[in-house]
């Protein structure tokens, strides 16, 4: 199988349903595409019912083509991340991995035009968080819940309005970006340096206003992040975690109990924001992004230093900052149903305390005029009384 074959199969899993988002190859199971969030098969002519561990890894291989550090790094860690470009059409983000002795590859199509805040119908604070100078801001949230689409989005607008240097390091490269007022850099992992914390470490050299870290996935990284944030670049970067609490945590956690003194200090005068995204079932299909945006204040500071202490958690404090844009999820959950873009079981299904969730729900539907209890009609039951007696 060469190139243009792999190709053709490619244009073909891409044409073959609406919203494609993801293509898979696995073995014992036909071509699939991802469509609005569940999987769908793909018809082939001639019919291919299922895939043998010979045809996945022949795509695998050419996916890879001739890179020796891609294969050695399949072989050695299991799994290896790529970007393929389909003339014309798409760019992908590959990942090919092993399992159960045969490989299988996810191919997730990355949006060729870059996005805005506007286009995005992100929060208006999106534009606040923009226009920082300096310090460090941390979007988290699962795989695919569209992280990088927002931080885009960011940089996008910094680059309508500011004449600066932005170095990005991605793995890989998603979105192009066309040097308006800024001039952009972009590096990708593997092709142009071997790990973020090396990659960050020389972009502190390369004169940078704003750096853009694909991933903080360890204590060298974060602590080189700190530095950049420190001495009065932006960083702009992401974590796999929850919820702002857990997401201070887990930095926190990189380090020794000797060192967390200094490195709360650290984290509570270069953190800026935390944004959280979850994306959920949109009524009529596709999916929508839920957030939780917490800024910088003295009482978060206070907390960084500290810990959290009743009624000074980090809930509490977006809870209290909606004036200055912040928002728990639960009641970003809540403004989505108030708009009809999920269901009711769904805000249920997604929220982080769902008694909290519950009550928002009832207070909408009261306003609506709608029933908030499955109990229709109450009456009187004025014979109770004299049955008693009977007894």
């Amino acid at each position: 199988m060469r190139k243009p074959e792999i190709d053709y199969i490619l244009t073909r899993m891409l044409d073959s349903h609406e919203s494609v988002s993801d293509l898979n190859f696995t073995v014992g199971k036909p071509l699939q595409v991802e469509t609005y969030g569940e999987l769908a098969p793909v018809e082939m002519d001639p019919e291919l019912k299922s895939l043998t561990p010979f045809q996945t890894e022949v795509v695998a291989l050419n996916l890879i083509g001739r890179n020796r550090r891609l294969t050695e790094t399949l072989i050695r860690e299991g799994s290896a991340d790529l970007s393929y470009t389909l003339p014309g059409k798409a760019r992908f983000r590959v990942n090919v991995f092993s399992q159960s002795g045969h490989y299988s590859i996810v191919l997730r199509q990355l949006e060729t035009k870059v996005p805005t805040i506007t286009s995005l119908k992100l929060p208006e604070v999106f534009f606040k968080i923009s226009q920082e100078k300096n310090g460090i801001i941390i979007f988290t949230g699962a795989t695919g819940t569209g992280k990088t689409t927002s931080l885009a989005a960011i940089l996008e607008e910094i680059n309508k309005n500011k004449a600066v240097h932005i170095v990005t390091l991605e793995d890989p490269i998603e979105y192009i970006h066309s040097h308006k007022k800024a001039t952009f850099n972009q590096r990708e992992l593997g092709k142009d340096f071997s790990e973020f914390s090396i990659g960050l470490r020389a972009a502190l050299r390369q004169a940078p206003k704003v750096i853009l870290v694909g991933e903080m996935r360890d204590r060298a990284t974060v602590e080189i992040g700190l530095t950049a944030a420190e001495t009065g670049h932006l960083v702009l970067t992401t974590l796999h975690t929850m919820d702002a609490g857990h997401t201070i945590n887990r930095i926190l956690g990189m380090f020794s109990t000797e060192e967390e003194n200094l490195i709360r200090i650290r984290v509570a005068d270069a953190l800026r924001w935390v944004v959280c995204q979850r994306l959920l079932p949109k009524v009529g299909g596709g999916r929508v992004a839920a957030f939780e945006i917490m800024g910088t204040s003295l009482r978060v500071k206070d907390a960084i230093l500290h810990g959290e202490a009743e009624g000074k958690t980090y809930h509490d404090m977006m809870e209290a900052g909606e004036a200055f844009g912040w928002t728990t999820f639960d009641r970003y959950i809540i403004k989505l149903f108030e708009q009809g873009l999920i269901t009711e079981e769904t805000a249920i299904g997604y929220a982080s305390r769902r008694s909290v969730v519950g009550r928002g729900i009832d207070l909408v539907k009261s306003a609506r005029g709608e029933t908030t209890s499955p109990i229709d009609k109450l009456e009187i039951d004025m014979t109770y009384q004299k049955k008693l007696n009977r007894y």
